[in-house]
């Protein structure tokens, strides 16, 4: 499993408009195959920074997973509604691999 991490610029005065982005992925990525844990909007610190994130399985089904959400009517609507818009400045993706687990407490 990797989690994809996307770290948005977004621009502070179109907030609303990234919370309305942010809930379309909530419908479109996960019925197009990926885990989505959430979209996360600013609310304390910076104003500017914003992230997506979810889980797949490995990069050749993010790969498919990015073939759906690009076949995906609201997928192509949401990504339609960012670049007339306008409010994400900036986008970086990132696949990380998690190297913490299993949480919680070890025996001594």
């Amino acid at each position: 499993m990797i989690t994809c991490v996307i770290r948005y610029h977004i621009d502070p005065t179109k907030k609303d408009l990234f919370v309305q982005y942010a809930r379309n992925w909530g419908q479109a990525i996960p019925r197009c195959g990926a885990d989505l844990i959430g979209y996360f909007a600013p609310h304390e610190g910076s104003s500017t920074r914003a992230y997506g994130i979810y889980n797949i399985e490995n990069l050749a089904a993010y790969e498919a997973y990015r073939a759906r959400l690009s076949a995906d009517p609201l997928g192509q609507e949401n990504y339609a509604f960012a670049q007339k818009e306008r409010f994400l400045l900036r986008e970086d993706r990132v696949f990380l691999k998690l190297a913490s687990a299993p949480h919680g407490r070890q025996a001594p």
